[in-house]
């Protein structure tokens, strides 16, 4: 099995819809025998440049270990919801399992708000 990095980007408009689908992607890698190494949400973000008159989206990121058809499935998926405004897929040497950068941010933020 080889390690991928996937993020993609909700519509502003499913947002209620992102902790279900973020379970079923999951559900996805995990029934063939893959493994979830790292999952953010990163929440509610503006785009850098307007995608179709949309100006914010919500942002996950997750770092799994599966096989290529599993990812197949997945882009398949992404590329008609219509939930899905962007997806991007890499494939990574290894498994990456520390915080990534906004992932860090919010947590400075909560602790610095305690």
């Amino acid at each position: 099995m080889r390690h991928y990095e996937i993020v993609f980007m909700v519509h502003p408009d499913q947002s209620e819809q992102v902790p279900a689908m973020i379970e079923r992607y999951t559900a996805m890698v995990t029934e063939k025998g893959g493994k979830v190494h790292r999952l953010e949400n990163w929440g509610r973000r503006n785009l850098e440049y307007p995608i179709n008159k949309i100006y914010k989206a919500t942002y996950v990121l997750m770092n799994v270990e599966t096989t290529f058809d599993v990812i197949s499935q997945l882009e398949n998926t992404f590329r008609y919801s219509d939930a899905v405004i962007r997806s991007l897929v890499l494939r990574v040497d290894e498994a990456i399992t520390t915080p990534s950068p906004l992932a860090k941010e919010g947590e400075d933020k909560v602790a610095a708000a305690e």
